[in-house]
């Protein structure tokens, strides 16, 4: 058996039942705050200066964060057992944290409470949450957890399967450099462009996988791949729109669509336009819909490791 599958599964499944401590988070932090850490202090030296300078400064930027993380895991995996290098990789895959902070906005949604679900859905999302009505709510998270579903959990699972934890970590670097660089705004457009476009490179299979995980989840199959395929294209982000529009096709719903961030309006086009507007029972759907991609996407770590091993 292969031990990079292994370690994911095993990294995946303490993911589900623990997640990463508030105890750990006080004491020692997170991986990914390490490494913006590292990012927030390259953006505050190197990103001044022409557009083509700054653009060139932030792709040396991102290449020596990538380089950094990817060594040090390496040394860590070649003194590391599976066991261990799965403990390493833990903190890396955001299964139970995802899970909680969308079933934290239908909760009080369920209630009627828009006050409260406001205040819980602004922790996942950029829109301002105080011009959402409840279906605007629901429409928020679903959307987060479709697109989370593929850069926080398939994507770490996938690169690590495949390289073990060099794979996992070099992945969380390229996510969390396009995080805090690749944004379109004045201060970053040029120098987090090379941020930008390597996350798209990273996620270009897992978006896709995420997408099929998700219609093989549900019993309306047929529905959630002919909406990724037709829809997906239309979202504003090349590999988003794929997670996105699979479940919008699963859960028989609208997502994207205009929005409104800060003083400036989004004419995003539908996704699945056909569909209904969702409600706050519709989020329960979904992390039920999610929970299941989630097994079936342990299954296929374990298939993948027997068949690896027979080679």
């Amino acid at each position: 058996m292969s031990p990079h599958p292994v370690a994911m599964l095993l990294a995946l499944a303490l993911d589900a039942l623990i997640g990463w401590p508030d105890a750990f988070y006080r004491g020692i932090g997170h991986p990914v705050t390490w490494c913006g850490a590292l990012i927030s202090k390259l953006d505050q030296r190197w990103n001044h200066g022409r557009p083509l300078a700054r653009r060139l400064k932030g792709f040396v930027a991102g290449l020596l964060v990538i380089a950094l993380c990817t060594a040090a895991a390496a040394v860590l995996q070649s003194m590391a057992w599976p066991v261990l290098t799965a403990l390493l990789a833990w903190p890396l895959i955001a299964a139970r944290s995802l899970h909680s902070h969308v079933a934290a906005v239908g909760k009080p949604l369920l209630k009627g409470d828009l006050s409260a679900a406001r205040r819980e859905v602004a922790k996942i999302v950029g829109r301002d949450p105080a011009l959402l009505d409840a279906s605007g709510i629901a429409r928020a998270a679903l959307e987060s957890l479709a697109e989370n579903a593929s850069d926080g959990i398939i994507a770490p699972l996938f690169w690590g399967a495949l390289f073990g934890l060099p794979g996992i970590a070099a992945y969380k670097a390229i996510n969390t450099l396009d995080s805090m660089l690749g944004h379109r705004s004045p201060r970053y457009r040029a120098f987090g462009w090379a941020a930008a476009r390597i996350d798209d490179l990273a996620n270009l299979i897992p978006a896709r996988l995420t997408a099929l995980l998700f219609a093989l989840a549900t019993d309306r199959k047929k529905a959630a791949l002919q909406t990724a395929w037709r829809d997906a294209r239309r979202h504003r982000s090349p590999n988003g729109g794929w997670p996105e529009a699979a479940m919008a096709g699963a859960l028989g719903l609208r997502l994207s669509g205009p929005r409104i961030y800060g003083n400036e309006v989004a004419n995003e086009p539908w996704i699945n336009a056909a569909g209904r507007d969702p409600g706050a029972e519709d989020i329960h759907a979904g992390l039920a819909l999610y929970r299941r991609m989630l097994i079936l996407s342990a299954a296929l770590l374990g298939l993948t490791s027997l068949l690896w091993g027979l080679k």
